[in-house]
């Protein structure tokens, strides 16, 4: 027999379904109640023979066979899935002795519990949202301390169970090292139907898509931990009662996470976000398929503070500023304006606006979806008679290319050849979340957190360029010259300033960090340098960097100074046999001590030795960011 629970105006119903109808019992019968009572064999003889109603499966809105179960335990059946998602975050996929003992399991929330049809919300804050493929067992006559051979006949049915999960969440939680939490809260599908166990054929073959792709298939034949001996551990010294739900863990490949390779994520298929559709079917038990939807995002809560943590120095830009360093939309020219995030900082990147007659051009994006829609909306006045034509990206970096998605279809998004080539290798966006979630040490943690906490890398979707060009570009808008030019490779592997002659501004992207420490994530350090004094040559009268107050060309002039001393300090320590590291933590920044983000400096001593000595082992970013995160600790 297949059980259905479906909406009518009198509320849920129950009832068998008999090919494409549904034979329903009387208002007011529930599956829990038939089950409870033990009469789910005659009740479905009676509704077939007897109906109440009989209504097209077509017609009807299904609900979740059990709407709430009176618990739900979502066990892990197939080990080969948590190996699979050790090798995605990075491990060998080797599991300890613990997994081979006991068949693990973890609480769900019964409220949580949505039809094989509804929408799935996704968990407020995160940016990681995943589904999982299941299948769960169904507990008809309650029992305690069951050998596995009781518990199978204890089985009333079958139904498809998808455990949605907010990985970012759960990584965040997991350091907790007391179960799941969040990651784990936000929905849990049931349905379409209850199957009784004699109308199944074991095993069962699945199939998981997104939006038509096919993203995993199995069989329930890789179960390392069977139903009966999953149910047998669950009920040691515990009354199990009719309704309540065993989940088999997630079939191996039917999940995003799985499929998540840290070493080529170009692979990766991607989180989920707003309007996908997850099509998940069980051969003998149906299909479930639902649309995602966005949420919200979660009412903030304070930290608390750390008892022995010491206190931390406030950060001030100490820069000179050419207009108030604000945060805020700020006229620099005639009809061109800058974007000012203080402090400067990870992330805390500028932006600007050049109108012409009738049309007019973004600078760069922001590092996230909210701070680009307040930017955008900042602006509208403006945009609002000279709507955006252009949008030119300085280089790859996501929080100069994160908010791409919000510009209209009708604006054209233009780049460096490099730029494209280096957005298209990049980690997704939403990966970006680890800085703030993953366990990466006592000392690196913190650092990552502190820096990258004001941002939210849920819902972006990365916009490439729609054009790109080489070394030089002009562009009309509203009649108004634009010069954009391809200075790199330098911070990225192409960076490109916006020069406005008739204003005399420039735009200078990550080719200037004023008041804040440069990175120098590319190279040569010699480019770099060569590219300040192109800037200078334009003559520009006032500069917006990329991050840090609007200066001028005594901004350039500190910038080329600053990289000049590093590469100097850098071919000393070389020179006297220092590894990059000893002459990183040893090295005197004098007047730059005081930059914000000073440990950048082991980024950038390190790609000096590189130049020096190209047949060095190459040090891959996480590192480095390790290494920058132990120098600012001691200081």
């Amino acid at each position: 027999m297949r059980w259905v629970t479906y909406a009518s105006v009198n509320g849920d119903r129950v009832g068998i379904l008999n090919r494409d109808r549904i034979h329903a019992l009387p208002a007011g019968e529930s599956l829990l109640g038939l089950l409870s009572a033990g009469t789910l064999a005659e009740a479905g003889a009676r509704a077939l023979a007897e109906p109440a109603e009989i209504v097209p499966l077509s017609a009807a809105t299904l609900r979740a066979p059990l709407p709430e179960p009176p618990s739900m335990r979502d066990c892990l059946c197939f080990l080969d899935h948590m190996r699979n998602c050790l090798r995605a975050g990075g491990g060998s996929g080797e599991l300890d002795d613990v997994w081979y003992q006991i068949p693990a399991f973890y609480f769900a929330a019964p409220s949580s519990v949505i039809g094989p049809h509804d929408d799935v919300h996704i968990a407020p804050g995160s940016a990681w949202f995943d589904f999982e493929l299941e299948i769960a067992a169904v507990i008809g006559e309650g029992g305690r301390d069951l050998s596995p051979e009781e518990a199978e006949r204890h089985i009333a049915g079958y139904m498809i169970y998808c455990d949605w999960s907010a990985r970012d969440l759960q990584l965040l939680e997991g350091q907790l090292k007391i179960g799941q939490a969040k990651g784990k809260d936000c929905a849990t599908t049931l349905g379409p139907w209850l199957v009784t166990p004699d109308e199944l054929n074991l095993p069962l073959r699945v199939e998981a898509k997104v939006n038509g792709r096919l993203i995993g298939s199995g069989s329930t034949a890789a179960m390392d931990w069977s139903f009966g001996e999953a149910i047998s551990y669950a009920s040691r010294g515990v009354d199990l009662r009719p309704g309540d739900v065993v989940a088999s863990g997630t079939v191996p490949g039917c999940c995003l996470i799985e499929h998540l390779s840290l070493a080529d994520p170009s692979t990766f298929p991607g989180w989920l976000h707003d309007g996908d559709v997850v099509t998940l079917s069980v051969t003998g038990l149906g299909e479930v398929r639902q649309a995602v939807r966005a949420s919200a995002p979660p009412l903030p809560l304070e930290a608390r503070p750390r008892p022995d943590a010491k206190p931390r120095p406030q950060r001030v830009n100490r820069a000179r500023a050419a207009v108030p360093y604000t945060r805020g939309l700020h006229e620099v020219g005639d009809r061109v304006w800058a974007w000012l995030l203080p402090d400067g900082g990870y992330g805390m990147s500028n932006a600007g606006l050049v109108a012409g007659h009738g049309a007019s051009l973004l600078v760069d994006t922001l590092y996230d979806l909210p701070l680009t829609t307040e930017m955008l909306a900042a602006m509208s006045g403006i945009t609002a008679a000279n709507p955006l034509t252009h949008a030119v990206l300085t280089h790859a970096n996501g929080d100069h290319t994160h908010g791409g998605q919000l510009l209209g279809q009708d604006v054209r998004v233009v780049a460096a050849e490099g730029t494209a080539r280096e957005m298209r290798t990049e980690i997704p966006p939403e990966m970006t979340r680890m800085l703030q979630v993953a366990d990466l040490g006592p000392v690196m943690s913190p650092y990552l957190r502190e820096r990258f906490a004001a941002f939210d890398f849920s819902g972006i979707t990365l916009r490439t360029p729609d054009e790109t060009f080489q070394g030089r570009l002009t562009l009309d808008v509203g009649g108004r010259e634009v010069h954009v030019f391809d200075l790199g490779p330098a911070h990225t592997e192409a960076d490109s300033v916006v020069h406005v002659p008739d204003a005399g501004v420039l735009f200078a992207g990550d080719l200037l960090f004023i008041g804040c420490t440069p990175i120098v994530w590319a190279g040569p350090i010699a480019g770099w340098i060569d590219a300040c004094d192109r800037m200078l040559a334009l003559d520009p009268a006032v500069v917006v960097p990329g991050h840090g107050p609007v200066t001028d060309q005594d901004g350039i002039r500190d910038v080329r100074g600053y990289l000049s001393y590093v590469s100097e300090q850098a071919e000393a320590a070389h020179a006297k046999g220092l590894d990059f590291k000893e002459a990183a933590f040893g090295i005197d920044l004098g007047e730059y001590a005081t930059w914000l983000d000073a440990e950048r400096v082991v980024v950038n001593l390190y790609q000096r030795y590189r130049e020096l000595d190209p047949g060095r082992p190459a040090v891959d970013r996480i590192p480095l960011m390790a290494l920058m995160a132990e120098w600012a600790a001691r200081r």
